[in-house]
């Protein structure tokens, strides 16, 4: 039971790069803006994602490389709430652990950083950098042409990479470039038809410990319900996939008061094969809408492309991990 005076005050965890001092400065604000009594303390936490920069997320193979650690800060107490990317969580929380609000949704596409102004401008053999192998395999599948040159580190070192490796550009997500402010480098947007967005993408998760009451009833207004509806819808699929970041796979979800419609992409890394399909229904079913297109993709092929990235992933097929 919390005391008075520790009820106003709450230390919120989150990795420190800037785009997640800016989601979690805006997450503080959006709470004592609504409790005007609260005091809000921003713990800066290292994660393996972090400091493990050298080689390619998907050869890391780890689950929760950006949230493992700020989620055993969060189970142990020393932290009251975790603000992260929902695109960062696993689809199983720790024991204890729930989702306490998803936010409003900002822009859930993908964009290209560089001089061209659509895909065409693309020079042929163009080397473009991503870490993602969702990007990597949708890219492909649109320009095979292209060379993908892996690059990871926060917004900033990414967009001097380019120049730095003589690239023609890289990939990054909108809502990222939008909240840092970065829109200039943008040369143009990629629809969500051309590049399924990642889960969650665009989306901050507020973590709370499940048996912190007070915790929980004071983020609940933070949560956009159409965002939460398409994230859960998104989120079953992926788990039903048995996906993450070692498995190119996109979902989009849109979520109104006529329903939800889900759109997903599963394909290979080289982007050679491909499943895309969708699915619409009641926005109450989202968990089951979710599970249901990704069986059906399975059984489109989705089946074959997850045995060949899995055989990738245990140096095996592509030979991409060498």
């Amino acid at each position: 039971m919390r005391t008075e005076a520790a009820a106003r005050r709450l230390v919120l965890g989150t990795r420190g790069s800037e785009l997640a001092m800016f989601q979690a400065r805006l997450v503080a604000w959006q709470l004592q803006k609504r409790n005007v009594d609260l005091s809000v303390k921003i713990e800066k936490i290292s994660t393996s994602g972090d400091r493990i920069l050298e080689s390619p997320l998907a050869k890391i193979g780890e689950k929760g490389l950006f949230v493992k650690e700020i989620e055993s800060a969060l189970i142990r107490g020393d932290i009251d709430l975790a603000v992260h990317s929902a695109k960062d969580l696993p689809t199983a929380l720790p024991e204890g652990l729930a989702i306490g609000a998803f936010s409003l949704r900002d822009d859930p596409r993908d964009v290209f950083i560089g001089k061209a102004g659509s895909l065409r401008q693309i020079p042929a053999g163009g080397r473009v950098g991503t870490s993602s192998l969702r990007r990597r395999s949708q890219l492909l599948s649109l320009r095979p042409d292209l060379e993908i040159v892996d690059i990871r580190g926060n917004i900033d070192t990414r967009i001097r990479k380019i120049e730095e490796l003589g690239l023609e550009g890289a990939i990054l997500a909108a809502a990222g470039v939008r909240r840092l402010e970065k829109k200039e480098h943008i040369g143009f947007y990629f629809s969500t038809e051309e590049i399924v967005p990642a889960v969650g993408q665009g989306v901050i998760a507020i973590e709370v410990r499940r048996d912190d009451s007070f915790t929980r009833r004071l983020v609940q207004p933070e949560n956009d319900e159409a965002a939460a509806i398409a994230v859960r819808a998104e989120r079953a699929l992926m788990k039903q996939l048995q996906g993450g970041c070692q498995v190119p796979i996109g979902a989009y979800g849109v979520a109104d008061s006529g329903g939800l419609r889900l759109d997903a992409y599963l394909g290979s890394i080289d982007g050679s094969r491909s499943v895309r399909d969708s699915i619409e229904g009641p926005s109450g079913s989202a968990e089951e809408l979710g599970e249901t297109l990704a069986r059906q993709m399975e059984k489109n092929g989705g089946e074959e492309i997850l045995a060949e990235v899995r055989a990738a992933q245990e140096g095996e097929g592509t030979g991409y991990w060498t």
